[in-house]
């Protein structure tokens, strides 16, 4: 079990870029703008750089929803790898089976 502290990082990691992700956009298109003028694409990256890091929505780290595993985790089923393979042997998982030959 991944410590309550890391898991609540990432939480309000995940709030905070959702509530910033307008302006992101909006910053973004500005300076991405092959039109935009310098002063325009100079001053974006000045508000861009402004805004709080946790802002950025590749700060955020993909958990296990059981766990909170940040390691070894599958995006299908948003499980660690031990959990999915606990979820498979007791049949939760729709559609998978242990691997045998």
């Amino acid at each position: 079990m991944a410590k309550k502290s890391m898991i609540a990082r990432d939480r309000q990691r995940t709030e905070i870029a959702a509530q910033f992700s307008a302006k992101r956009t909006a910053l973004k298109a500005i300076i991405n703008d092959r039109s935009a003028s310098a002063e325009q694409v100079d001053e974006a990256l000045r508000k861009i750089q402004k805004l709080p890091r946790d802002a950025s929505p590749t700060r955020q780290q993909r958990r296990c929803r059981v766990s909170g595993r940040p390691h070894a985790v599958y995006r299908k089923f948003g499980l660690a790898r031990m959990k999915l393979r606990e979820a498979v042997m007791r049949g939760d998982v729709p559609g998978v089976v242990k691997a045998s030959w």
